[in-house]
């Protein structure tokens, strides 16, 4: 079965879906599988997280950087039967896949493309409780049933994605579709945007270094792992509290339309890299966008945040929903 037939095309976007049962099928997402039995070890000496915590029951978020701590991809890194996956941005993959081969080496690690063999699904709202027998409870908790893995999601609302092969999701899909609104992938990127997590795109590839997305605050990071790409850096930038810049959520109005790595001004910033730069932005059902922001933490306190230059939209700003209080860094 195509996955492609599942959810057509021709769906309209409702990106104001009912928020008793919303269904989109994310083909804008990728999968990297990664193989071997020296799988885990070669993550841990990657990625910033702790890849020894990923099992069965827990997904994480985890960024990969240059040895200059900026980031090359942020992924979400699930177990599903005994190999690892790491989903990010299908524009993303080709680059990341052909670097992370790079340095398998000796390693016995097999790393493939598995975007067209596993879809990705994604439910939100009061549905499913009534379509999955075994939801998780906690942010990136996972479930495994029948060769899925169901995996929640932060939100006002109940928030999962369900990876699998087609045949495993369409009877899932089919019986959503009996009660849920069908939307497409702008939808979920909607929803992430308004709980504080972000993506990486090719426009944003190396912009940020992880603290300026938030990944400390978000779990995306462990100081006690030991050794990874670009691991001076982010721990340089927690013990010594230089984090100027943090992301938010951010609403604005204007005709023309925004994407990732638009840049930001203020008045108030002297840097040379600018104010900040989008992360990710969506329509808002209400009007105008809905964007993550990366920004300099005085800039945004200056109040005076646009689009562009001095003459764009005029951007309001506030925290993420789990705020951006550190108890060891700035």
């Amino acid at each position: 079965m195509n996955w492609n037939d599942l959810l057509r095309e021709d769906t309209p976007d409702q990106t104001t879906a009912k928020t008793d049962g919303t269904l989109t099928a994310l083909t804008s997402l990728g999968l990297i599988r990664v193989q071997g039995e020296d799988a885990r070890d070669f993550l841990q000496g990657q990625l910033t997280n702790d890849i020894q915590a990923v099992t069965a029951k827990q997904a994480q978020l985890s960024a990969w950087c240059t040895p200059k701590g900026r980031m090359l991809a942020l992924m979400l890194v699930f177990q599903q039967g005994d190999d690892l996956y790491l989903q990010l941005p299908r524009e993303r993959i080709e680059a990341v896949l052909k670097r992370l081969r790079m340095f398998v080496m000796r390693s016995r690690v097999i790393l493939s493309d598995t975007s067209d063999e596993l879809p990705i699904m994604a439910l939100g709202g009061n549905c499913i409780a009534e379509l999955l027998d075994d939801v998780p409870e906690d942010n990136f908790a996972s479930r495994q049933s029948a060769g899925l893995s169901v995996i929640r999601f932060p939100g006002k609302q109940p928030l999962v994605q369900v990876i699998g092969e087609a045949d495993a999701l369409a009877p899932i899909r089919e019986k959503a579709a009996m009660t849920a609104t069908a939307a497409g992938d702008s939808w979920w990127r909607l929803q992430n945007i308004r709980s504080g997590i972000p993506a990486i795109y090719d426009a944003t590839a190396e912009a940020f270094i992880p603290q300026m997305l938030n990944l400390d605050l978000l779990g995306g990071i462990s100081f006690n792992k030991g050794c990874y790409t670009g691991q001076e850096v982010v721990a340089r930038m927690k013990y010594l509290g230089q984090i100027k810049r943090r992301m938010y959520l951010a609403r604005f109005m204007t005709a023309t339309e925004p994407g990732p790595g638009d840049k930001l001004f203020s008045a108030h910033s002297k840097s040379a890299q600018g104010a900040g730069k989008i992360v990710d932005v969506q329509p808002s059902p209400a009007g105008g966008w809905e964007a993550l922001v990366a920004a300099e933490t005085s800039s945004v306190e200056a109040g005076d945040m646009r689009l562009g230059g001095a003459e764009g939209a005029v951007l309001e700003i506030q925290p993420p929903p789990y705020g951006l209080q550190t108890t060891d860094s700035g």
